[in-house]
C-alpha cells in the first residue's frame, strides 16, 4: 500500500466515523457538536485541496509522510526558512476553488473553541455574524440546498439543513479523495 493509498484509507474511515456522529448528534439535537462534526469532515477535505493543489507528487508524498508520523506539515519560504502550513493557508486555497468552505470552516470553528456560540439554546448565534457572513451562508444554504432563507432567518431555520450540508461536504470531499488516488498514482 502506497502513503497516498494508506492517507486515503485514513481521510475515508474518519469520514464515515464523523458521519455517523453527525446522524447520531442531529438525531438527539445535539446541533451545536453536529457543527463541529462539520467542520471536522471539511478540516479534512482542505487539507486534500490543499495536497491537489501541489503539482509535484513527490512534495504531497512528503506532507502525507508528515501526517502519518505525526508530524506538522511545513514548507520552505523564499528565505530559505522552514514555515509551518497553517489552517488559515488551507483554507485560503479552498476557498479561491470552493467559495462557501471559508464561511463553514469558520462558522464551525466557533462551535470547536468555546466561545457566545456554545450558548445558542438561549442566544442565536447565526444573529452575531456580519450581515455578509449571513448573506454568504444563506446564499450558498439557498443555493445549494434549495433553501428559501433571508436576512432575518436563524439558526432554527438553518438547522433542518445541516444534514444535506453534512452530505454535501462529504461528497465533495470523497471526490478530492479520489482525485487525490488518481493524481498520486504513479504508475
Amino acid at each position: 500500500m502506497t502513503i497516498i493509498e494508506k492517507f486515503c484509507k485514513i481521510l475515508r474511515a474518519r469520514s464515515i466515523e464523523n458521519k455517523k456522529s453527525f446522524d447520531v448528534l442531529f438525531g438527539d439535537k445535539l446541533y451545536g457538536n453536529c457543527f463541529s462534526i462539520l467542520r471536522q469532515e471539511l478540516d479534512s477535505m482542505i487539507r486534500v485541496i490543499y495536497l491537489l493543489n501541489i503539482p509535484q507528487i513527490s512534495e504531497r508524498e512528503l506532507l502525507i509522510q508528515k501526517t502519518l508520523n505525526g508530524d506538522k506539515w511545513t514548507f520552505v519560504n523564499h528565505n530559505n526558512r522552514v514555515q509551518p502550513i497553517t489552517d488559515r493557508d488551507m483554507v485560503n486555497i479552498a476557498s479561491e476553488l470552493w467559495g462557501w468552505t471559508q464561511n463553514v470552516y469558520k462558522f464551525g470553528c466557533a462551535f470547536i473553541h468555546l466561545s457566545n456560540y456554545h450558548n445558542y439554546l438561549t442566544e442565536d448565534p447565526f444573529m452575531a455574524l456580519s450581515e455578509n457572513e449571513k448573506e454568504d451562508i444563506i446564499n450558498q444554504i439557498n443555493n445549494y440546498h434549495f433553501a428559501n432563507l433571508n436576512l432575518n432567518s436563524n439558526l432554527d431555520d438553518i438547522i433542518p439543513y445541516l444534514p444535506k450540508i453534512m452530505e454535501k461536504i462529504t461528497a465533495n470531499f470523497e471526490c478530492n479523495i479520489s482525485n487525490l488516488e488518481k493524481n498520486g498514482n504513479n504508475d
